[in-house]
């Protein structure tokens, strides 16, 4: 536990919210005391504050290219990334120290101390951190990421393959949240599936799939 309660400046009015926060559910399985709920408000405020901070930040860019900058900054990889610049790992209370070192762990914490702050110093501060330690990742990435249907067939094509066909093979669940199978073929040898709520999910999760197939 860091003896001042606070974490890149912010200093706690309610150390125990970040004692929470930095409290692995291994110390004591029994007790609800660790991250976990925080971790569940945290993810939240990410997205949030995340997607305002790109509504401000990309005036000109359609929803599409805001909703893969999104993704990638609130991501897995990137929470870890700056859980581990805040030495949240080292600063965690652990019954196994190899759980210092799992990204999943990594991302859950960083979200948890985000849900401390927001509890302890209200959304404003919690944004205020987000704006802070997000802003830096935002502007390393220039480029909009690309989704998956554009990363395949960009690689078939480097390969000499023909462009991907999709079809939707399938279709269940009410009408107003329908589940879509879509297949995904190139040539014909290669081809995969996914499902999602809506044509373009599932088309995008069928290539994500025939990407991992192909090793990418």
């Amino acid at each position: 536990m860091t003896d001042s309660a606070q974490i890149s400046g912010y200093v706690f009015h309610q150390p125990q919210l970040l004692e929470t926060a930095l409290t692995h559910s291994s110390v004591n399985p029994h007790v609800a005391k660790n991250y976990e709920r925080l971790e569940f408000l945290g993810d939240r405020v990410l997205g949030v504050a995340v997607a305002a901070l790109l509504y401000k930040n990309f005036p000109a860019e359609p929803e599409g290219s805001l909703s893969q900058r999104l993704t990638a900054l609130v991501c897995k990889e990137t929470a870890a990334e700056v859980a581990r610049k805040l030495n949240l790992g080292q600063l965690m209370r652990v019954a196994d120290e190899e759980i210092r070192h799992n990204e999943n762990v990594l991302c859950d914490v960083c979200e948890a101390v985000i849900g401390a702050i927001c509890l302890d110093g209200g959304l404003d501060k919690a944004v205020a951190f987000v704006n802070y330690h997000w802003t830096e990742l935002i502007d390393k990435k220039v480029a909009p990421p690309k989704d998956a249907k554009t990363t395949l067939q960009e690689f078939v094509h480097t390969l000499g393959l023909p462009a991907p066909q999709y079809v939707i093979v399938g279709r269940e669940g009410p009408e107003h949240e329908p589940l879509f199978t879509v297949e995904v073929r190139v040539g014909e040898k290669y081809c995969a599936g996914g499902q999602g709520h809506g044509k373009k999910a599932a088309e995008f999760a069928a290539a994500a799939s025939l990407l991992k197939r192909l090793g990418q």
